[in-house]
């Protein structure tokens, strides 16, 4: 390995742990605990050199998003994926994929509020939206395309069944819907707007 090699390795394994340290202090003390000098300590680096990565927490907090969105998109894939017996049905492909979502960001809520509520600078819906955004969505228009209904866009499906599931997961990590009541909801969602 050269001298070149060996830097751009270590180098990516610093913004690595920078990432991980990042949502590591966010999921136990929300993204205001996040801030440079509290990184930098955290993984024995001087500023300078988390700035090196990252012109900000701002990017930070895009780079979580976008590590975020790589998750979800295997969770979602794999729940769909599990659940893909021909017996069931694509009902339950996309019961266990809103299962999946709901978990993921009851699991992981400083993540979810990287990709979907804090600004990290992410373009969403646009030609320059990063790979893993439009892969999550992707991982939600695979298994919802065939249940949305006849000339039904199945985009615009996705959309709308996503907006509800963000809806659901959102409310309920406020407390302004109650947590024993989520599989209920969730069957509901499936059951009115799965055409199949």
């Amino acid at each position: 390995m050269s001298v070149q090699e060996r830097k751009e390795r270590e180098r990516a394994d610093r913004e690595r742990l920078i990432v991980a340290t990042a949502r590591e202090l966010a999921e136990q003390q929300g993204w205001d605990a996040v801030t440079t000098r509290r990184l930098a300590e955290r993984i024995e680096y001087s500023q300078p050199v988390l700035y090196s990565h990252f012109r900000g927490k701002r990017e930070i907090i895009g780079a979580v998003a976008l590590d975020g969105a790589a998750e979800m998109a295997a969770a979602l894939r794999a729940a769909s994926a599990a659940a893909a017996s021909p017996s069931d049905g694509p009902r339950a492909r996309v019961a266990a994929l809103a299962r999946a979502y709901l978990d993921f960001a009851a699991r992981n809520p400083a993540v979810y509020d990287a990709m979907f509520q804090l600004d990290g600078g992410l373009a969403f819906a646009a030609e320059d939206t990063p790979e893993p955004l439009k892969d999550g969505f992707a991982a939600l228009l695979e298994s919802l395309d065939e249940v949305a209904g006849d000339g039904v866009d199945p985009g615009l499906f996705t959309e709308v069944f996503w907006a509800a599931l963000h809806g659901l997961a959102t409310l309920t990590r406020a407390g302004r819907l109650p947590p024993q009541d989520t599989e209920r909801r969730t069957q509901l969602l499936v059951d009115r707007l799965a055409l199949v």
